[in-house]
């Protein structure tokens, strides 16, 4: 009989080799392939041929025309924010994957929503591979939540997780989490790049086969990226990210693929004593501690998916101790302060050069969009003047290398959030000013602005 050779697999970027290599040749990471062998190659091909055979669907080709739409009702979760995240509900067949943090509150939110399913849709087995029956049960006691019709399962093995599966037969399945479950056809380690994307599929082919909704929680590397192949990400239907600091309070999910829904969806939560929940006014809750008359305060208006948020946005600039000046960030990207700051020193003529800039998003939350760019400014001018921005002005608006205030998306949404928390006065880019509004808005007075000089001079007198 023919011996079984090894293959060794890049457990950065899956490249395979038949022998091993410091430095994988594809990615350049260095020790990182990984021997993977399977137990029998004969079996292990007639197996896989059957069990992907399931999938398989006997027809002929259709015309477009002729294709019929099934729409199936959402599963709801009994978190609104999560259901909004979801785009709606939990699709059923679909397979969605949270990843987040050690200790963030992904095994808390998928119990709460698993315990919540159980009384209102049926069935829910949740099988985790990091904890027994008896720890779930104490953390499910703390969160005080009931019992019903949750099955709870300590296995790490997928073909005995499909198995219950068949018996059970739920309603809606969690893994927590996929890297630590192994097949029996690979000798590697779980959470091997062979072993995720084994059991990735078999439960993907198990869910479109029998139209149950799967939820895997993923593990994150220190880069804050789901660990494992990108296969992962491309099999699953919904990507979630678990966000947060774990010195606050608050907690954020973010869709970053949705399948079924809007990405880049956003739902607020916090964390309590009696588990995670729901925010349904985080404009508030980011701005309850904010200090009004303080210099270096800004208020922007921002957009996560579909939702607006006021956020508060802090600058510290002081004299440098050192010989080069220093530029942190936090909670916006390092490279886009320091073209900002570049534009704000050649267009408004601040000099920076010889100055400590210390940026920070109030609240630990993240923001990407380059609406941004005008209040960061607004509040490094405020701290270098010393001088307060009016406490009832918010702020919005992209700006360019020449000085330019940027038109952004969505400019309606803003307003309407700032006009909601009590905000009177919003300086904003001219091209989202409407010529109906004449200035003004549900009593809220709008200063459009076409220049960055323009837009200081509006803000700090």
């Amino acid at each position: 009989m023919k011996a079984v050779k090894p293959v060794f697999v890049c457990q950065e970027c899956g490249a395979q080799s038949p022998k091993w290599m410091g430095r994988c040749a594809d990615c350049g990471a260095w020790n990182s392939l990984v021997e993977e062998r399977p137990i029998d190659p004969s079996v292990g091909a007639a197996s896989a041929g059957h069990r992907y055979a399931q999938m398989s669907v006997a027809g002929s080709a259709k015309p477009y025309d002729e294709v019929e739409l099934a729409t199936a009702a959402r599963i709801s979760t009994g978190i609104d924010e999560f259901d909004r995240v979801l785009g709606g509900g939990i699709v059923p067949g679909s397979l969605i994957l949270l990843g987040g943090e050690p200790g963030i509150g992904k095994s808390t939110l998928l119990l709460q929503a698993a315990a919540h399913l159980g009384q209102t849709a049926g069935r829910v087995l949740y099988a985790s591979g990091e904890e027994s029956e008896h720890q779930i049960k104490g953390r499910g006691d703390r969160l005080g939540v009931a019992g019903g019709s949750l099955f709870l399962l300590a296995e790490t093995c997928i073909e005995r997780i499909l198995e219950e599966i068949a018996r059970v037969k739920p309603a809606l399945v969690v893994i927590d989490s996929i890297q630590t479950v192994f097949s029996l056809k690979f000798q590697s380690a779980p959470g091997s790049i062979g072993q995720v994307r084994e059991a990735a599929t078999q439960l993907l082919f198990a869910a479109k086969a029998q139209n149950i909704p799967m939820m895997l929680v993923g593990h994150v590397t220190k880069d804050g990226n789901l660990a494992g192949p990108k296969v992962l990400e491309h099999v699953v239907d919904t990507v979630l990210y678990f966000e947060g600091d774990r010195h606050h309070s608050h907690r954020v999910v973010r869709a970053v693929k949705n399948r079924f829904g809007a990405i880049s969806e956003l739902g607020v939560f916090e964390m309590t004593g009696s588990g995670l929940r729901a925010v349904p006014n985080p404009s508030a809750l980011f701005l309850s501690e904010r200090a009004a008359g303080t210099p270096g305060s800004a208020v922007l208006c921002t957009v996560e998916g579909s939702r607006p948020i006021l956020l508060e946005v802090q600058a510290l600039v002081s004299t440098s101790t050192y010989g080069n000046a220093r530029r942190m960030a936090v909670g916006i990207e390092q490279n886009r302060l320091a073209l900002l700051l570049a534009v704000l020193e050649k267009r408004a003529g601040l000099n920076l050069a010889g100055d400590d800039v210390y940026v920070n998003v109030a609240g630990g939350m993240s923001v990407d969009e380059t609406a941004a760019d005008l209040a960061v400014l607004a509040a490094v001018t405020s701290s270098v003047r010393n001088r307060s921005l009016a406490p009832a002005t918010a702020i919005f608006g992209e700006v360019g290398l020449s000085g330019e205030i940027r038109g952004v998306p969505q400019a309606g949404l803003r307003i309407r959030e700032a006009v909601q928390m009590g905000f009177t006065r919003i300086v904003l880019p001219s091209a989202n000013v409407h010529p109906d509004d004449s200035g003004n808005m549900d009593g809220c007075e709008l200063v459009g602005v076409r220049a960055l000089g323009e837009a200081l001079d509006a803000l700090i007198a």
